[in-house]
């Protein structure tokens, strides 16, 4: 008797709950930072000597009085958030080098919860760093007089900023060619804040920077930082801030799925 094989249908995977993929990515690259400390390290000293530098040497020359390190504080905190991105470009890129992003390209997950991973890991990674940085600043004279309200506003859009730009950043080493390339481009992007009002104000520019200064995300969130934990005027800026924040967090998570479903499966 001739015994006749029918073909199998082949039963799809259920997909998991959701959140399963992403905490399961997140505790990945939490681990890799603990495993690797260098760039909470570096997330918190280059800030640190920055801050020091422009207080102590450049200060002086600005505010006689020593009152600089409560202006400049606000700035070296976007400054310290995008130091500590930047490593997630460089991460992202270094996964798609080891043909791990190949790896998780064939399973059915979510195309976001692989770059979820390194942006949460990264937001919990800076959040530390500007506590740090914030504990430092207070060391060498840094008073503000924002009340808990208005700290817990600044902090939480700090948390928002860190959020928008790491993901910008996972999306950066998804197009990058490699991790130097996407080191580089991270290396470009950190300049965003010395064209600001993180350091000077933007009137004291010349007139064709102003623009590029008044116009650019950077300040706005300077601004709102500064109002809330200085009681600088703040006007418009808070709006601004929040609207320049959603509007790099969108473009970042889309551009980076479509960057993960085309590249990563290419490789």
């Amino acid at each position: 008797m001739t015994t006749i094989s029918l073909p199998r249908t082949a039963v799809p995977r259920p997909r998991l709950a959701l959140g399963t993929e992403e905490a399961t990515f997140i505790a990945r690259s939490l681990i890799h930072t603990i495993r690797t400390p260098d760039a909470l390290i570096m997330a918190v000293a280059l800030p640190v000597m920055l801050m020091l530098m422009f207080t102590f040497i450049f200060g002086g020359a600005i505010e006689s009085d020593g009152s600089y390190v409560n202006y400049v504080v606000p700035g070296i905190i976007l400054l310290c958030a995008g130091f500590g991105a930047a490593s997630t470009a460089v991460d992202v890129a270094r996964d798609l080098e080891t043909g791990i992003m190949d790896r998780f390209r064939t399973m059915r997950i979510r195309s976001w919860a692989v770059l979820t991973g390194h942006v949460v890991s990264s937001l919990v990674r800076n959040l530390v760093a500007t506590g740090v940085v914030i504990g430092v600043a207070v060391a060498v004279g840094f008073r503000p007089v924002g009340n808990p309200a208005e700290w817990i506003a600044a902090i939480a859009l700090i948390g928002l900023y860190i959020l928008a730009i790491t993901y910008l950043y996972a999306a950066i080493g998804l197009a990058a060619g490699s991790s130097e390339a996407a080191n580089g481009y991270g290396f470009i992007l950190m300049f965003a804040p010395y064209l600001s009002s993180a350091f000077v104000p933007v009137d004291t520019m010349p007139t064709w920077l102003q623009w590029i200064a008044q116009n650019q995300p950077i300040t706005p969130i300077i601004e709102t930082i500064r109002g809330l934990l200085m009681h600088t005027p703040l006007g418009n800026e808070p709006a601004l801030a929040l609207g320049w924040c959603a509007l790099i967090l969108v473009i970042a998570v889309v551009w980076g799925a479509i960057m993960f479903r085309r590249k990563a499966g290419r490789r």
